[in-house]
Order: structure tokens, then sequence, then C-alpha cells
């Protein structure tokens, strides 16, 4: 009897001794698994600043340009979103409010904005031409606004009394509700910095109570803790997302003694499912304004359709979206320059498709891909299925050469999507082992690829 015993308990150990000990289930939401499903993003920059790069300075409301220099005459967000179009992007986002303070629509909380350039005459509103874009192209719209800098109100770059900062939350507050209420729904909204949460003058409460209210299924970039869809920061501006990288995460508690999302590469076992975008300027960080922001005669400083692509390796292969940042001149336009390389990332991402040489999906511990004859493959390409969790915790991947099983590559987190690049090998199958894992792993998409 006590020999059958032991012989189930030594039996029930083999079985689950590759899986993880912590079982709770953390799930993304199912806005945050369409997210994941985007993968490619743009944030479309443009400010006044621009028409002044040489003179402007942050810390310093008196060299604000004045409202007469913002004329981008030729200005075009068709433009901008065929642009992002053309290097796979399916979202993008528009720095509506940026360093300076000026509003790319026309506020009625200040005098500072569009409404007041000689732009059409006084009658633009970039804002709802860029959405309006957007939907025209099949591209979920977003909005960046800055809650924390503000050269117009000298927020941010030097410290403000409490009387000015609870004068200033008040502005950010009301701009927000027009930017969350006046365009419709958007599908993601950068906070850049968060939201201040301090008891004594911050607003996140309200912050909060108005996304409620007008924008209850936006993803939230820097969001508060407790709102719907959170996302998080990789902690770079580089595009590359460190590895191994989860989409679970735990809290912090901040200064103020608050409790919120710590950015990191996350923990499998977290309790919040905050997912990651991997930022970066398709400009190097010594053009103006770390690439950001255009400045005439950078061109050289422009990053290749091959950069773009290793980046994509680096950000979407690492289990995180990829947002491209996009300058817009002073013309108003997406440089032609810069147009062309986006075109040309493009089309690298649909032959990197194209190159696929099999692929195969599944449950459990062992996915094999079967090739008709013998092939070349030099990455593999792993997805889970999201809306069953982030199961896998370690894996590996071999190609049978010949009679013998070789092994290509490991590693540890998978989520929405892990790519390997390796050595060219031929081979007449490859198969992904998971060797842990917290339940039974659910393969949404297992494929190889020969792409030079």
């Amino acid at each position: 009897m006590i020999k059958n015993i032991l012989f189930v308990i030594v039996l029930i150990l083999a079985i689950t001794s590759g899986r993880a000990q912590n079982n709770s289930v953390v799930l993304p939401t199912k806005r945050q698994v369409e997210w994941s499903d985007k993968e490619i993003g743009v944030i479309i920059h443009l400010d006044i600043n621009i028409f002044a790069p040489e003179t402007f300075d942050y810390s310093k409301k008196e060299t604000l340009p004045p409202l007469s220099a913002f004329n981008p005459s030729r200005l075009n967000t068709d433009q901008w979103i065929l642009a992002a179009k053309k290097a796979g992007a399916k979202y993008a986002v528009l720095t509506a409010k940026h360093g300076t303070g000026f509003c790319l629509w026309k506020t009625k909380v200040h005098d500072y904005h569009v409404g007041n350039t000689p732009l059409r005459g006084g009658g633009a509103d970039v804002v709802a031409d860029f959405i309006k874009s957007c939907r025209k192209y099949g591209l979920e719209p977003g909005i960046y606004y800055n809650t924390n800098m503000n050269t117009y109100y000298q927020a941010g770059y030097v410290k403000m009394p409490d009387e000015d900062r609870l004068k200033f939350n008040n502005a950010v507050y009301r701009q927000l509700k027009e930017l969350w209420s006046e365009y419709g729904e958007l599908f993601e909204i950068w906070f850049d910095g968060g939201v201040m949460s301090d008891r004594k003058v911050g607003i996140k409460d309200k912050v909060m109570q108005l996304l409620k209210d007008h924008q209850p299924n936006a993803l939230l970039f820097g969001g508060p803790l407790g709102g719907n869809n959170i996302l998080r920061w990789v902690e770079n501006e580089d595009g590359r997302t460190p590895y191994p990288f989860w989409n679970r995460i735990d809290a912090k508690i901040n200064s103020s003694g608050e409790a919120e999302i710590s950015n990191g590469a996350g923990n499998p076992n977290g309790k919040y499912w905050v997912g990651a975008e991997a930022d970066f300027p398709n400009r190097n960080k010594s053009a103006w304004n770390g690439g950001w922001l255009w400045k005439a005669g950078e061109e050289q400083k422009v990053f290749s359709a091959d950069n773009l692509l290793n980046r994509y390796y680096t950000s979407v292969g690492r289990n995180t979206n990829v947002l491209i940042g996009m300058a817009i001149d002073t013309s108003g336009l997406f440089p032609a320059h810069d147009v062309k390389v986006f075109e040309e990332f493009g089309k690298k991402l649909a032959q990197r498709e194209k190159s696929r040489v099999g692929s195969n999906q599944g449950t459990g511990e062992l996915i094999t891909i079967n090739f008709d004859s013998e092939k070349e493959i030099n990455q593999i390409e792993i997805q889970e299925d999201l809306t069953k969790g982030e199961r896998i915790r370690e894996y590996s991947v071999e190609g049978l050469t010949g009679k013998t099983w070789k092994k290509i590559c490991d590693g540890t987190s998978v989520g929405h999507k892990r790519i390997q690049l390796f050595d060219k090998i031929k081979s007449t199958s490859v198969r992904l082992m998971i060797t842990k894992s917290s339940k039974v792993p659910v393969i949404r998409n297992f494929s190889a690829y020969f792409f030079e």
C-alpha cells in the first residue's frame, strides 16, 4: 500500500515538474489583446517650437514662438497616415499637446492654440483632421497629452508653488475633458509620465472619473493604477525591449505613498496584466530634441529600413508593441525621405511574411512542423494565445538534420510573440518543446522562416 502511494506521488511530481508553482490566472482585457495583435503603431510629433529650434528653451516661457510663427501651409494629415500605413502601422498617436503647451486643437482653456495661428486663417483643428484621416484609412486613433510638462504654464521644468500647480492641474483637467469628449472614441491615450497623484494638488481621481465617463475602452499608456487597459514603458526610447519580458507585473509605492504600476521587465507571476510599448523616434538621438521633432538638415540621421526591421525584432519579437516616431516638418508633411524609408520597411515586413517555410499550432508541451522536403531556415516565431494568459516559462527549439535533432535556440518569455534569429540550417522538421509552464501551453502560432 505504501509503495503504491509513493509511486503515485512520484508520478504526479514527474508530470508537474515542468509547471511553475504559481498557477494564479491573470488575463488581459479584450482591448489589450486587440492592441497586442496590432503590433506596430506610430507617434506623430508636431509642435510650435520646430519654427524656432535655435532659440526655444523649454524652461523659459519667454522663448515660446509667437502664434504667428505656426503656419505649416501644406499640412496634410492624410499624408501622415498613409505613410504610417505603408510601414505596417495599425494605430497612430498624435501629440495634441507636447512640451511647449501649444495645442493642436482650439482649446477654450487658453489662447495659445492652433485656432489663433495663420494656419487656414485660424480655422484649423489638427486633432480633428488627424482623427478623420485615421478613420479614413483604417488606423486606430490615439492622443498624447503630457499632464506634467508645459512651458506655457511654466510647469514641470521649474518648481511650482502649490497654488500655481492647482491652477495648472485644473487647466490640464479641462483640456483632457475637451480631448476625450469631443473627438469620439480613442484607441490609445498617452500620458507620458503618468498623472500627478499627490493627495494635496494631484488630479488622479478626477482623471480616472473622466476616463470612465468618456473613454472607458481606451488603452492607457502610463495610465493610473485602477484604470482599464493599462500599458507601460520598456524604460528606453530605442525600440529595444529587454529579454525576458513579461506582460504581468506588480505595483510599487510612489513618493506620495500611493500604489502605481512599475515599469521594468515584469514578473511572470505578477498581479496585473500591463503590456508594454517600445517607442523610439525614426531619427537617432543626436538629432534635435532627441530625434522626436523635426529640424532641417538632419535627413542623414533618419534610421534605415533595415534598422527599423532590427528594432521590430527587438520589440515585437520580444513580447511588446513598437511605436515609431514621426517628425512632421515645418511645411506640415512627413518628409519625403522618411516616407520612402517607411515604405521600404513595410515591404520588408511583407517579404518576411512571404518567407514563412512552415507553421503549426496546438496545445501542449510539444509542437512540431514537418516540411515536405529539406528546407533552409534562420528564424522561428512563437505566439501564445493571450486569451488564456502567459503560460510559457521556458522553451527549447530543435531542428532535425539528417536523423539528428539539434538545438537551434531556447528562451523563457513568449507572450504575444517571440522571434529568434540564428545562423541558417537545413532541416526537414523543427519542434518547439515547452520545458516549463504555469498551465498547459496554448500555442497560437509556431512558424519557421528563411529570410535574409
